[in-house]
């Protein structure tokens, strides 16, 4: 089992366009990729700029495969035009 969490800085003024993109990745991959276990998106309580997808998933292959789905492929190029910069990736595995 592996988790992963991409926290984003999004520009101010682009809210609202990443949160409904993000949402249709979540729909997306909970619907069609295989292994994947929870695929969720927070809002920091204190910063609504920080968004961050939080991911878990039966194998670091199944990831993989998601990271080269189609609807992955479309969807993230357009969520990073609306940050201030580089999503933070974090990769977990369970001690």
């Amino acid at each position: 089992m592996i988790k992963v969490v991409a926290r984003h800085k999004v520009k101010v003024d682009k809210i609202a366009q990443f949160i409904e993109l993000a949402k249709e990745l979540v729909a997306n991959t909970q619907k069609l990729d295989e292994g994947c276990i929870h695929y969720d998106l927070y809002q920091d309580q204190s910063d609504p700029a920080i968004l961050t997808i939080m991911e878990e998933w039966a194998s670091p292959e199944l990831l993989d495969r998601h990271m080269n789905a189609k609807h992955f492929l479309e969807l993230v190029p357009r969520l990073g035009a609306r940050c201030e910069g580089p999503a933070d990736i974090n990769l977990y595995r369970m001690l």
